[in-house]
């Protein structure tokens, strides 16, 4: 990950340096910081807005080179509409679509976080720092020539000018570690295979011990006395062998039960003998993002020290066509006990989180178990890129990551599971069988995943289309914008901790 800028606050009285941002809303209507700013330049901005027919509208925006009277290189003023239902994640947009207006030759910026009724509070103010910084990502770390005349992106010094820079510093403190595990997890997301394969996916996840975190690694030997067949099966054909992470955090009370978050991490999904086509293949470098996830989610609440008790367990594999490949038609016994007939060798991402799930869940007998997965091309079909499909036998669980999901902007939407579904993996010849066929092949992978997690809380996420050519927004210009790690981390903070 490219740093691209610094951040840092300050008191509404600091001069501005380079390139002052302000908010306006509608009517021209600015803060009274804002308007001290500007009066050396006389009626500038009215006279440039007359030009523009610029109102302050929700989006807009007017760009002002070289400002008469003014002592910046540039004038960015940012229309907010009608801000009085502003939210908190409307404040992470906003800090997101700021950076995004500063040109790459930019070194330094401030933006002056008030609206017209006055200073902004100090969360909010945090929040524009969190969109920021989300915004203001890239990953270039392979880019060794840039086109003639190309300047390499300037790292700018971004300033955040606010009524009461200590408490904003305090708020940001803890959206900064929100923000450094959704980047973690963009990074991961983005690797290419050959650089990201299980083990060295499990060495970077080690690096949550300076945090606290405690790590453990299972290796092939380990997993083998376990029973956990059914993943094994799925990376036997690769030369690099599977590795099961998990990492606790322990911020509760010892006695408390742990809250579980599952990953599946295909570090790179060819399908295996059931061979995917050769058009677009190079996204499955991120068939991963479910593990990316989870260890993002770690490092935000190892991080922010947050008060529960964690496990984040992931499952890392890769799944290649070879002569010891699992193959359709191939039975294996999973940690369970229960039996899984293979129809599919692409339909593997089940069979990875069917062991840790079991794992999990036996081991620490968790108060509720989430498990994310780019699982199925189905749910992009149902739900486009903007929700998550979300599946689970909880509903006060459901419900709560419903309200978080609106809050955060990283939203599920919840499908149905039923014994009807669930007879559509009854196999012939095992306990079940890997896939139920064309329709609901959404659902008929949830159904088999509800098999391993008994009685327990339960809620599988399918992020297929928003983990990976994540839609472009204010806060993502990413490949993949780190989804969930925003989403969970607040369902733990507003609910469990």
């Amino acid at each position: 990950m490219a740093e691209a800028i610094k951040l840092g606050f300050a008191a509404l009285s600091t001069p501005p340096k380079g390139i002052l941002i302000l908010f306006c809303e509608e009517g021209l209507k600015l803060g009274p910081a804002s308007r001290k700013l500007l009066a050396p330049s006389g009626d500038l901005l009215q006279r440039a807005a007359a030009a523009d027919r610029f109102t302050g509208k929700a989006g807009s925006a007017l760009n002002i080179v070289a400002p008469a009277a003014l002592p910046v290189s540039r004038l960015i003023v940012i229309g907010v509409g009608k801000p009085a239902k502003f939210k908190s994640h409307d404040f992470v947009k906003l800090g997101g679509a700021s950076v995004g207006r500063l040109p790459s030759t930019a070194t330094a910026a401030t933006i002056v976080a008030e609206f017209a009724t006055g200073a902004l509070k100090p969360e909010r103010a945090a929040d524009l720092a969190h969109g920021a910084r989300l915004r203001a990502y890239r990953f270039d770390l392979y880019k060794t020539k840039r086109k003639e005349g190309e300047d390499p992106p300037a790292v700018a010094a971004v300033t955040i000018a606010t009524g009461n820079p200590a408490a904003a510093q305090k708020a940001w403190t803890v959206r900064q570690a929100v923000a450094d595990g959704a980047l973690m997890a963009r990074d991961l997301i983005n690797e290419p295979a050959n650089v990201l394969y299980p083990a060295e996916f499990a060495r970077r996840a080690g690096a949550l011990k300076k945090l606290g975190v405690v790590v453990d690694v299972l290796d092939v030997a380990a997993m083998k006395k376990l029973g956990m067949n059914s993943l094994l099966a799925v990376g036997q054909g690769s030369t690099h062998e599977s590795r099961v992470v998990v990492m606790r955090w322990n911020g509760g009370k010892k006695v408390a039960p742990p809250v579980a978050f599952i990953g599946k991490g295909v570090c790179f999904d060819t399908g295996g003998i059931s061979i995917k086509p050769a058009a677009g293949m190079e996204d499955m470098k991120g068939d991963m993002a479910g593990a990316a996830c989870v260890t993002g989610l770690m490092h935000a609440l190892a991080a922010r020290k947050a008060r529960v008790n964690a496990i984040g367990a992931i499952g890392l594999v890769e799944n290649m066509p070879d002569g010891n490949s699992y193959r359709p038609g191939d039975i294996l016994k999973t940690m369970s006990g229960q039996t899984i007939e293979i129809i599919n060798t692409d339909a593997e991402g089940r069979l990875v989180l069917a062991d840790v799930l079991h794992y999990v869940n036996t081991k620490y007998e968790p108060k509720f178990m989430i498990d994310l997965a780019t699982l199925t091309g189905a749910i992009m079909i149902a739900l486009g890129q903007e929700y998550a499909g979300m599946f689970g036998n909880d509903d006060r669980l459901c419900d709560r990551l419903s309200k978080v999901g609106q809050a955060t902007g990283e939203r599920v939407w919840r499908m149905p599971l039923g014994p009807e579904f669930d007879k559509m993996i009854d196999s012939k010849f095992a306990d079940m069988k890997n896939t139920g066929g064309r329709f609901g092949g959404s659902i008929t992978a949830a159904q088999l995943l509800q098999r391993f997690v008994g009685k327990t809380p339960w809620v599988h996420l399918d992020i297929a289309g928003t983990a990976l050519g994540s839609p472009q927004s204010d806060i993502n210009k990413s490949w993949s914008a780190g989804w969930g790690v925003r989403l969970l981390d607040t369902l733990v903070a507003e609910y469990y901790e």
